[in-house]
């Protein structure tokens, strides 16, 4: 869909893409990748933040999630359902184009569990 590439930009959307190839076949083993996240999305009306570092063909992403319930967890995310939330005025998910990854996605887990929140 080519408003999720608009959204995620180019080049993170294709490095969200080479991260699930790389890690497909090592899923389940010693050999994980444990990669820095590729980008953070955030619904700009609620606390909803999703630190985002691989994606497949079909846009399931995998990151950490954070609905603003005090427990922020990994896992996979249907980009097309994220998109599909409209908010007032028409407001959807955004992408923080200031953010920079600086700690792999499991330090952002371990912190976020521990705050109760993302602080990215």
């Amino acid at each position: 869909m080519m408003n999720l590439i608009r959204l995620l930009g180019t080049d993170a959307a294709q490095q969200l893409l080479a991260n699930y190839r790389e890690q497909e076949p090592l899923k389940g083993t010693r050999k994980e990748r444990d990669f820095q996240p590729v980008c953070k999305l955030f619904l700009p009306w609620t606390s909803g933040t999703w630190l985002l570092s691989e994606m497949d063909d079909d846009y399931l992403a995998f990151g950490l999630a954070d609905l603003g319930m005090g427990t922020p967890e990994l896992g996979y995310v249907d980009l097309n359902e994220i998109w599909e939330v409209v908010g007032p005025g028409g407001l959807r998910v955004e992408r923080d184009i200031h953010w920079a990854a600086t700690k792999t996605l499991s330090a952002y887990a371990t912190e976020s569990r521990q705050l109760g929140y993302i602080k990215a």
